[in-house]
């Protein structure tokens, strides 16, 4: 990797966490500058604005984010145990990016206006629970899941429990919900959703 390509990725890696605790109205330049090291011209022979490196720090802090969720998940071969297997990453591996979870954070900070960002969001929202329902459909196909069970429903279900528990988590301050969200799923992916073993 060139310098100045090392030096982009430094300023991604460096700017995500303020714009994930903070929000894009609320990051400063001057508290980007001052994580980087750089001076404003520094940060912006590398980005055409603002909005340009926020989006970028979303897109990094989204990736971190999702590699924790999934991680080890291709060693688990059943994919109700893959998706249960989920659901404790999602809630032990909460701290991967300062600030809790990008996408809830980016959806609500651009609730009403910034739609680059609010974009990059509904992208994020679209791979994740695309990737939910390929496990789902391969549970199915494995006859491994019900075949009554709506994979887009299920991904739907898991996802917004999750991003809720992790909004109560962030306001209470108290694990207490999260723990609560894991129990319920794993209990009706034990109970409603996996093929009963004969």
């Amino acid at each position: 990797m060139r310098k100045g390509e090392q030096t982009r990725q430094e300023i991604i890696r460096k700017a995500a966490p303020i714009f994930n605790q903070r929000g894009y109205d609320g990051a400063a330049l001057s508290d980007l500058m001052r994580a980087t090291g750089l001076e404003k011209g520094g940060i912006y022979r590398h980005f055409s604005s603002k909005e340009a490196l926020a989006a970028e720090a979303f897109d990094y802090a989204w990736r971190e984010t999702l590699d924790a969720r999934i991680h080890d998940l291709g060693t688990i071969s059943n994919t109700v145990d893959r998706l249960k297997q989920l659901v404790a990453n999602f809630v032990e591996r909460r701290g991967t990016i300062p600030g809790g979870c990008p996408l809830l954070n980016t959806a609500i900070d651009t609730d009403d206006g910034n739609s680059v960002l609010r974009e990059r969001a509904r992208k994020a929202l679209r791979g994740w629970r695309s990737y939910v329902v390929s496990i789902v459909s391969a549970g199915i196909e494995a006859r491994e899941i019900q075949p009554r069970v709506d994979p887009k429903k299920l991904a739907t279900l898991i996802i917004s429990s999750l991003e809720g528990a992790i909004m109560l988590y962030r306001l209470e301050r108290s694990a207490e919900a999260l723990r609560a969200v894991q129990a319920h799923l794993d209990n009706y992916l034990e109970t409603d959703v996996r093929v009963p073993s004969k």
